[in-house]
Protein backbone atom coordinates (compact mmCIF):
# COMPACT_ATOMS: atom_id res chain seq x y z
CA UNK A 1 0.00 0.00 0.00
CA UNK A 2 2.62 2.71 -0.96
CA UNK A 3 0.28 5.00 -1.97
CA UNK A 4 -0.74 5.59 1.65
CA UNK A 5 0.35 6.66 4.76
CA UNK A 6 1.02 4.74 8.57
CA UNK A 7 -0.67 6.60 11.00
CA UNK A 8 3.04 7.05 12.35
CA UNK A 9 3.85 8.42 9.38
CA UNK A 10 0.95 10.69 8.75
CA UNK A 11 1.09 11.91 12.47
CA UNK A 12 4.57 12.91 11.85
CA UNK A 13 4.19 14.63 8.33
CA UNK A 14 1.28 16.56 10.26
CA UNK A 15 2.85 17.43 13.28
CA UNK A 16 0.40 16.01 15.54
CA UNK A 17 0.65 12.82 17.78
CA UNK A 18 -0.53 9.44 16.74
CA UNK A 19 -2.55 9.24 20.09
CA UNK A 20 -4.43 12.10 18.31
CA UNK A 21 -5.01 10.51 14.87
CA UNK A 22 -6.47 7.50 16.58
CA UNK A 23 -8.80 9.36 18.28
CA UNK A 24 -10.42 11.76 15.74
CA UNK A 25 -10.74 7.95 14.22
CA UNK A 26 -12.70 6.92 17.00
CA UNK A 27 -15.13 10.25 17.44
CA UNK A 28 -15.87 9.36 13.34
CA UNK A 29 -13.74 12.57 13.15
CA UNK A 30 -11.44 11.46 10.85
CA UNK A 31 -11.87 8.25 9.09
CA UNK A 32 -8.44 6.21 7.51
CA UNK A 33 -8.96 6.19 3.97
CA UNK A 34 -8.09 2.34 4.12
CA UNK A 35 -6.78 -0.30 6.42
CA UNK A 36 -3.96 -2.94 5.04
CA UNK A 37 -5.13 -6.48 5.68
CA UNK A 38 -3.96 -7.12 8.92
CA UNK A 39 -6.57 -3.98 10.23
CA UNK A 40 -4.28 -1.36 10.35
CA UNK A 41 -5.27 2.49 9.65
CA UNK A 42 -3.42 3.83 6.44
CA UNK A 43 -4.12 7.61 5.15
CA UNK A 44 -4.02 9.09 2.23
CA UNK A 45 -2.76 12.50 0.81
CA UNK A 46 -6.78 14.03 0.55
CA UNK A 47 -6.69 13.12 4.29
CA UNK A 48 -4.49 15.89 5.21
CA UNK A 49 -7.09 18.50 3.96
CA UNK A 50 -9.40 16.45 6.02
CA UNK A 51 -7.14 17.48 9.19
CA UNK A 52 -6.30 20.20 8.57
CA UNK A 53 -10.72 21.57 8.51
CA UNK A 54 -10.30 19.94 12.16
CA UNK A 55 -7.39 21.77 13.74
CA UNK A 56 -8.39 25.13 12.13
CA UNK A 57 -12.08 24.49 13.28
CA UNK A 58 -10.30 23.44 16.98
CA UNK A 59 -8.42 26.56 16.83
CA UNK A 60 -11.27 29.17 16.15
CA UNK A 61 -13.05 27.53 19.39
CA UNK A 62 -15.08 24.69 17.95
CA UNK A 63 -15.82 21.93 19.83
CA UNK A 64 -15.07 18.16 18.53
CA UNK A 65 -19.01 17.40 19.05
CA UNK A 66 -19.84 20.94 17.01
CA UNK A 67 -16.89 19.86 14.04
CA UNK A 68 -18.72 16.37 13.73
CA UNK A 69 -21.72 17.93 12.64
CA UNK A 70 -19.89 19.52 9.63
CA UNK A 71 -19.89 19.04 6.27
CA UNK A 72 -15.74 18.37 5.76
CA UNK A 73 -14.33 16.74 2.97
CA UNK A 74 -11.63 16.95 0.41
CA UNK A 75 -13.13 14.37 -1.88
CA UNK A 76 -12.39 16.51 -5.11
CA UNK A 77 -11.32 19.91 -5.88
CA UNK A 78 -14.24 21.91 -6.35
CA UNK A 79 -15.44 20.57 -2.57
CA UNK A 80 -11.87 21.60 -1.08
CA UNK A 81 -12.20 24.88 -2.53
CA UNK A 82 -15.59 25.81 -1.26
CA UNK A 83 -14.74 24.50 2.03
CA UNK A 84 -11.08 26.57 1.92
CA UNK A 85 -13.38 29.71 0.51
CA UNK A 86 -15.72 29.44 3.85
CA UNK A 87 -12.78 28.89 6.02
CA UNK A 88 -10.61 32.04 4.55
CA UNK A 89 -14.47 34.45 5.40
CA UNK A 90 -14.36 32.79 8.72
CA UNK A 91 -11.14 33.62 9.35
CA UNK A 92 -11.21 37.16 8.19
CA UNK A 93 -13.96 37.89 10.60
CA UNK A 94 -12.44 36.44 13.54
CA UNK A 95 -9.35 38.63 13.18
CA UNK A 96 -11.96 41.76 12.38
CA UNK A 97 -13.47 40.49 15.73
CA UNK A 98 -10.12 40.24 18.13
CA UNK A 99 -8.81 43.81 16.19
CA UNK A 100 -11.74 45.69 17.47
CA UNK A 101 -11.80 43.87 20.82
CA UNK A 102 -7.85 44.83 21.00
CA UNK A 103 -8.77 48.52 20.41
CA UNK A 104 -11.45 48.58 23.24
CA UNK A 105 -8.71 46.67 25.66
CA UNK A 106 -6.43 49.33 24.64
CA UNK A 107 -9.05 52.18 24.98
CA UNK A 108 -10.18 51.15 28.16
CA UNK A 109 -6.90 50.63 29.41
CA UNK A 110 -5.82 53.96 28.53
CA UNK A 111 -8.66 55.80 30.26
CA UNK A 112 -7.89 53.79 33.41
CA UNK A 113 -4.01 55.26 33.21
CA UNK A 114 -5.17 58.63 33.16
CA UNK A 115 -7.19 58.25 35.70
CA UNK A 116 -10.27 59.15 34.26
CA UNK A 117 -13.66 57.45 34.64
CA UNK A 118 -14.68 54.23 32.77
CA UNK A 119 -16.12 54.69 29.81
CA UNK A 120 -18.82 51.55 30.20
CA UNK A 121 -20.07 51.39 26.76
CA UNK A 122 -16.50 50.15 26.06
CA UNK A 123 -16.87 47.76 28.27
CA UNK A 124 -20.21 46.40 27.02
CA UNK A 125 -18.61 46.10 23.49
CA UNK A 126 -16.11 44.18 25.14
CA UNK A 127 -18.43 41.74 26.40
CA UNK A 128 -20.26 41.75 22.93
CA UNK A 129 -17.48 41.04 20.93
CA UNK A 130 -16.81 38.09 23.48
CA UNK A 131 -20.08 36.49 22.65
CA UNK A 132 -19.54 36.08 18.95
CA UNK A 133 -17.73 32.90 18.52
CA UNK A 134 -21.13 31.50 18.84
CA UNK A 135 -22.34 33.64 16.32
CA UNK A 136 -19.31 32.33 14.10
CA UNK A 137 -19.93 28.95 14.74
CA UNK A 138 -23.91 29.43 13.89
CA UNK A 139 -22.13 31.18 10.38
CA UNK A 140 -19.63 28.24 9.33
CA UNK A 141 -21.94 25.46 9.85
CA UNK A 142 -24.91 27.65 7.81
CA UNK A 143 -22.43 28.46 5.30
CA UNK A 144 -20.91 24.67 5.24
CA UNK A 145 -23.71 23.05 4.76
CA UNK A 146 -25.75 25.56 1.90
CA UNK A 147 -22.37 24.87 0.07
CA UNK A 148 -22.67 20.82 0.28
CA UNK A 149 -26.41 22.02 -0.17
CA UNK A 150 -25.69 23.96 -3.75
CA UNK A 151 -22.84 21.08 -4.40
CA UNK A 152 -25.39 18.99 -4.95
CA UNK A 153 -27.24 20.34 -7.19
CA UNK A 154 -23.92 21.36 -9.41
CA UNK A 155 -22.77 17.84 -9.70
CA UNK A 156 -25.83 15.82 -10.08
CA UNK A 157 -28.59 18.01 -11.27
CA UNK A 158 -30.04 16.79 -14.86
CA UNK A 159 -30.68 20.35 -15.32
CA UNK A 160 -27.60 21.28 -17.93
CA UNK A 161 -28.46 25.16 -17.01
CA UNK A 162 -27.83 24.55 -13.77
CA UNK A 163 -30.59 25.69 -10.81
CA UNK A 164 -29.99 29.02 -9.91
CA UNK A 165 -29.53 30.24 -13.67
CA UNK A 166 -32.64 28.53 -14.21
CA UNK A 167 -34.86 29.89 -11.70
CA UNK A 168 -33.48 33.51 -12.53
CA UNK A 169 -34.79 32.95 -15.63
CA UNK A 170 -38.74 31.68 -14.13
CA UNK A 171 -38.66 35.64 -12.22
CA UNK A 172 -38.91 36.97 -15.53
CA UNK A 173 -37.54 40.11 -14.62
CA UNK A 174 -38.38 43.60 -16.02
CA UNK A 175 -37.10 46.86 -15.22
CA UNK A 176 -38.34 49.04 -12.11
CA UNK A 177 -39.59 46.05 -9.43
CA UNK A 178 -39.33 46.23 -6.36
CA UNK A 179 -37.97 42.67 -4.95
CA UNK A 180 -37.96 40.57 -1.77
CA UNK A 181 -36.39 37.26 -1.38
CA UNK A 182 -36.65 35.94 2.16
CA UNK A 183 -34.24 33.10 3.39
CA UNK A 184 -31.83 34.42 0.62
CA UNK A 185 -28.86 31.98 1.91
CA UNK A 186 -25.07 33.19 0.68
CA UNK A 187 -26.73 35.19 -2.48
CA UNK A 188 -26.20 32.25 -4.94
CA UNK A 189 -28.94 33.12 -7.06
CA UNK A 190 -28.48 37.07 -7.50
CA UNK A 191 -24.40 36.33 -7.48
CA UNK A 192 -24.65 34.16 -10.43
CA UNK A 193 -27.37 36.05 -12.53
CA UNK A 194 -26.52 39.32 -11.31
CA UNK A 195 -25.68 41.58 -15.00
CA UNK A 196 -28.85 39.97 -15.69
CA UNK A 197 -30.27 41.92 -13.46
CA UNK A 198 -32.39 45.02 -14.80
CA UNK A 199 -30.12 48.49 -13.87
CA UNK A 200 -33.47 49.81 -12.04
CA UNK A 201 -34.54 46.81 -10.13
CA UNK A 202 -33.99 47.33 -6.32
CA UNK A 203 -33.45 44.24 -4.35
CA UNK A 204 -33.49 43.18 -0.60
CA UNK A 205 -31.97 39.94 0.49
CA UNK A 206 -33.08 38.87 4.15
CA UNK A 207 -32.10 36.08 6.36
CA UNK A 208 -32.96 35.26 9.26
CA UNK A 209 -28.91 34.38 9.95
CA UNK A 210 -26.48 37.41 10.20
CA UNK A 211 -23.88 34.85 8.43
CA UNK A 212 -25.84 34.07 5.45
CA UNK A 213 -26.12 38.01 4.72
CA UNK A 214 -22.46 38.10 5.41
CA UNK A 215 -21.76 35.77 3.35
CA UNK A 216 -24.51 36.83 0.47
CA UNK A 217 -22.82 40.79 0.89
CA UNK A 218 -19.09 38.87 -0.05
CA UNK A 219 -20.94 37.03 -3.17
CA UNK A 220 -22.77 39.74 -4.37
CA UNK A 221 -20.21 42.68 -3.69
CA UNK A 222 -20.77 46.06 -4.15
CA UNK A 223 -23.65 47.00 -6.29
CA UNK A 224 -26.10 49.79 -5.31
CA UNK A 225 -29.15 47.32 -6.26
CA UNK A 226 -29.03 45.27 -3.36
CA UNK A 227 -29.96 46.06 0.29
CA UNK A 228 -29.98 43.35 3.15
CA UNK A 229 -31.80 42.61 6.12
CA UNK A 230 -31.49 40.40 9.02
CA UNK A 231 -35.31 39.60 10.20
CA UNK A 232 -37.59 36.21 10.52
CA UNK A 233 -39.98 35.84 7.21
CA UNK A 234 -42.96 35.30 9.49
CA UNK A 235 -42.41 39.18 11.11
CA UNK A 236 -41.33 41.25 8.02
CA UNK A 237 -40.31 44.94 8.84
CA UNK A 238 -41.91 45.77 5.49
CA UNK A 239 -45.10 48.03 4.53
CA UNK A 240 -47.96 46.52 2.96
CA UNK A 241 -47.92 46.56 -0.69
CA UNK A 242 -44.44 47.68 -0.92
CA UNK A 243 -43.25 44.80 -3.40
CA UNK A 244 -43.81 43.98 -6.82
CA UNK A 245 -42.02 40.22 -6.67
CA UNK A 246 -41.33 38.08 -3.72
CA UNK A 247 -38.89 34.94 -4.15
CA UNK A 248 -38.19 32.62 -1.64
CA UNK A 249 -35.65 29.41 -2.72
CA UNK A 250 -35.67 26.22 -1.03
CA UNK A 251 -36.56 27.87 2.36
CA UNK A 252 -39.91 27.43 3.01
CA UNK A 253 -39.94 23.86 4.59
CA UNK A 254 -37.56 25.65 7.01
CA UNK A 255 -40.16 27.57 8.37
CA UNK A 256 -42.02 26.73 11.90
CA UNK A 257 -44.85 28.37 10.74
CA UNK A 258 -45.42 28.44 6.81
CA UNK A 259 -48.92 30.05 7.15
CA UNK A 260 -47.84 33.05 8.80
CA UNK A 261 -45.05 33.04 6.47
CA UNK A 262 -47.32 33.34 3.36
CA UNK A 263 -49.42 36.13 5.32
CA UNK A 264 -47.08 37.68 5.89
CA UNK A 265 -45.87 37.65 1.82
CA UNK A 266 -49.00 38.76 1.04
CA UNK A 267 -49.11 41.81 2.81
CA UNK A 268 -45.84 43.06 1.61
CA UNK A 269 -47.03 42.09 -1.90
CA UNK A 270 -48.60 44.66 -4.33
CA UNK A 271 -51.50 43.99 -5.78
CA UNK A 272 -50.90 41.67 -9.12
CA UNK A 273 -47.50 41.13 -7.48
CA UNK A 274 -46.01 37.97 -7.68
CA UNK A 275 -44.83 34.82 -5.36
CA UNK A 276 -42.30 32.71 -6.42
CA UNK A 277 -41.79 29.61 -4.47
CA UNK A 278 -39.13 26.94 -5.21
CA UNK A 279 -38.43 23.59 -3.64
CA UNK A 280 -37.19 20.10 -4.39
CA UNK A 281 -38.74 18.06 -7.32
CA UNK A 282 -37.70 14.61 -8.80
CA UNK A 283 -37.82 17.05 -12.28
Amino acid sequence: MTDYYTSGEFAKRAHVSVRTIRYYDQQNLLKPSARSKGGARRYSDADFAKLQQILLLKYLGFSLGEIRGLTLGASDRRRLLDSLQIQRRLVEERIEEMTAVEAAIDSTTQTLEAGKPVDWSRMLELLHRSTMTQSLKTQYQNATNISARIRLHRDYSMNKEGWFPWLFRQLDLTPGLKILEIGCGNGELWATSRDRLPEDCQVILTDISEGMLADAKKEIGEDSRFSYDQCDAAHLPFADEEFDLVVANHMLFYCDDIPQVLNEVRRVLKKGGRFCASTYSKR
